[in-house]
């Protein structure tokens, strides 16, 4: 596999590092996608919510890209990422500040 825009140092590494293991896990990633019933911009947006629940920010601008490119816009970007706080708190503001970096970048 190449490289991807937007994607982190880290999964860039697995990309290069384990292509195999990647591909794996790519073929996973699309056929779960495949298997979704949410439209695009849904399924975009509702990433970004567990990637901040789970403060994974490293991901957040691939996945702001994906969601940007489906149509979200930035007010949609901003409560995808806030809508985790009732159950996982002020964790997800964490991500608040690269999910509208990305956006504003792209």
């Amino acid at each position: 596999m190449s490289n991807i825009s937007g994607v982190s140092h880290s999964f860039q590494a697995f990309i290069n590092e384990a292509p195999r293991h990647a591909q794996a896990w790519m073929s996973a990633v699309q056929g779960l996608g495949g298997a979704s019933a949410l439209d695009k911009k849904t399924e975009a947006l509702a990433y970004l919510a567990v990637l901040a629940a789970m403060r994974l920010e490293g991901g957040v601008p691939f996945h702001v890209g994906l969601a940007k490119r489906a149509g979200a816009s930035r007010e949609e970007i901003i409560s995808a990422v806030l809508v985790g706080l009732p159950a996982a708190g002020n964790v997800v503001v964490q991500v608040l500040p690269a999910a509208l970096a990305a956006y504003d970048a792209q």
